[in-house]
């Protein structure tokens, strides 16, 4: 009798031991779509398979309760945010948690963004807040040897795709972005670059204007050249983006530019002030960081928008007043059009006029006098 049940036992254990072994190996989805699932720091493993079995990740619980059992003093669980969008055995969910194989999201900080939007782009992706990036943005130990003067960070924070696990920090972000950053500088600007850092603070501060005052490619270069005319001959820049950077910077809207803007008194506002900013006023890309290391050698010292996402530029400012008087024409009729009849919306071919009408960005070398904003 006793012999009968032994065997009973054993004939018991081996077969759970087949069952486990086998619920291990075969794949599961008890899910529709993707899941996405949370392990929170201090959760135990009790709790976790509890957690991946309610969400539908797992078939059974004991199965993957024994694996963890058997390995939790060597590999323990990994908090984190999980992604599962397949079947899995479970035993490659367990590799997956053991090796903190977590959830990347995706985070594109578009060229010529500032601190203060990817400020508000990191809130949306990763809930990181604001004002504790703006902090950490303000130190700028990280980057002394390149840039000895620099007020921020701001203008080294490479714009670009970037991928970070839930509960990353702002350090961790951007020292991340600091390092595409240099990367970049090594890898593409290794023989162009000037010898000093007072040289790279002013390359970089150029880039962010010309980054922030056009589009187009093929015009960055010219842009550079009329800034660094104006320089050269001790012109104000009167670059409408340091405006809005300055009330930016003042904890102030940042709409449309106003006469009052114009007068602020900020080291930024290069209305006020001759010469550049004291520093970046965005991050540019790696085409407006050439063109500020390359500017065109041509005697424009002006530049207007053309309504095409362009700009018409001038080497006399009877001539630039001139494009800015048609510039002003087209614009009206713009406004006229996108009325329609009595006063209603007309249908604009494509949203071009639209988005024409809409671009206010006055061009640089304006007079005070001439600087009403369309």
């Amino acid at each position: 009798m006793k012999r009968l049940v032994l065997l009973l036992v054993i004939l018991l254990f081996i077969g759970g031991a087949l069952w486990i072994i086998s619920d291990l190996l075969r794949p599961y989805r008890g899910y529709s779509g993707n899941e996405v699932v949370v392990v929170e720091p201090g959760l135990g493993i009790v709790q976790v398979t509890d957690l991946l079995a309610a969400r539908g990740v797992l078939r059974h619980r004991l199965p993957f309760l024994v694996l963890c059992w058997a390995g939790s003093r060597r590999r323990p669980l990994r908090a984190g945010e999980y992604l599962f969008d397949r079947p899995l055995r479970p035993i490659d969910v367990y590799r997956k948690l053991i090796h903190g194989d977590v959830y990347l999201h995706t985070v594109v900080i578009p060229e010529g963004s500032d601190s203060f939007d990817i400020a508000r782009i990191l809130h949306q992706r990763l809930g990181i807040d604001p004002a504790q990036f703006l902090d950490v943005v303000r130190e700028t130990s990280a980057i002394r040897d390149l840039d000895s003067n620099a007020p921020s960070l701001e203008g080294y924070l490479f714009p670009d795709t970037y991928r970070f696990p839930r509960g990353t920090s702002a350090g961790t972000v951007v020292i991340a972005m600091l390092g595409r950053f240099r990367h970049i500088l090594s890898a593409r600007f290794a023989g162009d670059l000037p010898s000093t850092p007072a040289g790279l603070h002013e390359v970089m501060t150029l880039a962010s204007l010309v980054e922030k005052e056009t589009p187009e490619l093929s015009e960055r270069s010219r842009v550079a050249g009329v800034f660094a005319r104006r320089l050269e001959r001790g012109i104000p820049l009167q670059c409408d983006p340091t405006v809005i950077y300055a009330a930016r910077v003042d904890r102030q809207p940042a709409g449309p530019i106003t006469q009052e803007d114009l007068q602020r008194d900020s080291p930024y506002n290069t209305y006020r002030h001759a010469g550049l900013p004291p520093g970046p006023i965005s991050n540019p890309g790696e085409a407006s960081i050439r063109a500020a290391l390359h500017p065109a050698d041509d005697d424009a010292l002006y530049f207007v928008a053309n309504h095409h996402g362009g700009h018409v530029f001038a080497r006399t400012l009877a001539e630039h007043q001139h494009n800015v008087a048609r510039y002003r024409r087209e614009l009206a009729k713009l406004r006229r059009s996108e009325q329609g009849p009595a006063g209603g919306k007309a249908k604009l071919p494509a949203g071009e006029a639209s988005k024409s009408a809409a671009r206010t960005r006055k061009s640089a070398g304006k007079t005070h006098q001439e600087a009403d904003h369309p």
